[in-house]
């Protein structure tokens, strides 16, 4: 990228030279329109078009999520009284909780109709947030205590999408 320099802005801003005109002439029009007495140190002044512009920034954003890891379940299969909402909804629509849940682990809604998903979907859990525990558990809660099994899910859930940590950077470089 090349720089312009000027030593004598006056003159520049007062001239309007004609690219056919030669150098004398370009002297002896700028001497004529400025009323400053004649110096003798001119210095000729060019002015070089801008050949290329600042190019697109590039930003970088990173998003680190923290989730709680690992231990038991948050609440316990029988803690119905932790959360109202649920707790009337599991009782009364459960199947209502399984499509909530699908779609809250990211799943496609369909899958409560499979049979066995809400059991997928306890394990997926399980293994997702490093929760203690067995198939076999996870089996027995599904087939024996479905409503709650379900409630404690959906808690489950709540808690560690609420307990997540979001840290966001971001960062911007010139091309």
């Amino acid at each position: 990228m090349e720089e312009t320099t000027a030593t004598d802005q006056a003159e520049l801003a007062v001239s309007n030279v004609s690219p056919l005109m030669s150098q004398d002439e370009e002297e002896e029009d700028l001497s004529i329109q400025n009323d400053d007495p004649p110096r003798s140190d001119k210095v000729p002044v060019t002015i070089d078009p801008v050949l290329t512009q600042p190019g697109p920034a590039m930003a970088t954003t990173t998003i680190t999520t923290v989730t709680q890891m690992g231990g038991d379940w948050s609440t316990g299969l029988l803690d119905v009284c932790g959360d109202m909402t649920t707790c009337i909804l599991g009782a009364l629509v459960p199947c209502f909780l399984d499509l909530s849940l699908a779609h809250q682990y990211g799943e496609c809604l369909c899958l409560s109709l499979l049979p066995g998903s809400t059991l997928a979907l306890r394990v997926g859990i399980r293994e997702r947030y490093k929760i203690r525990g067995s198939v076999c558990e996870d089996w027995s809660a599904v087939c024996c205590c479905y409503p709650l099994a379900v409630c404690q899910m959906i808690r489950e859930m709540k808690h560690r999408m609420k307990t997540q940590t979001y840290h966001v950077s971001t960062a911007v470089e010139s091309l």
